[in-house]
């Protein structure tokens, strides 16, 4: 048995495994939805209420199941990745003694939520009107202090990439993978207006 990771860079090396064997399991399982001709929202009963003939009912609602499943397990990693390279690149934001996630007190929001298009690349991440970006991938208050180009140039470079966000939520601090494409059926990759934000508003 190897033995368990010690440093900062390590324990992130071993969580970016982690999470990428679960984006595996997820495509395995979106892929038997595609091969059904289904999304998370098909319905699986026709117009009289009877299960459809022509998809594997079953197979649909165990794959779906597994994803929400895998998509929650992907937060709990990627939570964890975004603490660890928080250790790496930023040293004092180390907890000390159990103490909470403190460098969410040091770091304020940047950016405010001001619309979700439904069925959106933000809308499937979990993003929802008025909330409060703390951190956009590599951005935060400090590098998008006058600004929100660098998050737009962030956006380009990472289409069909995640890109991990955390944001404030009714108080509480939310972490979400949003994942930039084109061609969802809407303007832009993200399908969300995102404004600047400062903490006096």
């Amino acid at each position: 048995m190897l033995p368990s990771p010690t440093s900062p860079m390590e324990q992130a090396q071993t969580l970016i495994e982690k999470k990428s064997n679960i984006e595996d399991q997820i495509e395995t399982q979106i892929s038997i939805l595609k091969a059904n001709n289904s999304t998370m929202q098909t319905p699986l009963v026709d117009a009289d209420g009877f299960p459809r003939a022509d998809i594997d009912v079953y197979a649909v609602r165990s794959a779906r199941a597994r994803i929400i499943t895998l998509r929650n397990d992907l937060n709990a990693v990627i939570n964890d990745i975004a603490k660890a390279l928080e250790t790496i690149y930023n040293p004092a934001s180390a907890p000390k003694d159990s103490e909470p996630d403190s460098s969410s007190a040091e770091l304020g929001p940047f950016a405010k939520v001001n619309t979700v298009a439904p069925q959106s690349p933000a809308a499937e991440a979990g993003l929802q009107r008025d909330d409060l970006i703390v951190k956009f991938g590599p951005l935060n208050c400090r590098t998008c202090s006058s600004s929100l180009q660098p998050l737009t140039e962030v956006v380009s470079a990472n289409e069909n990439k995640h890109i991990i966000l955390k944001v404030l939520r009714s108080g509480q601090t939310v972490h979400i993978t949003l994942t930039p494409r084109m061609g969802w059926g809407g303007r832009g990759m993200l399908g969300c207006h995102i404004i600047p934000y400062s903490s006096a508003q």
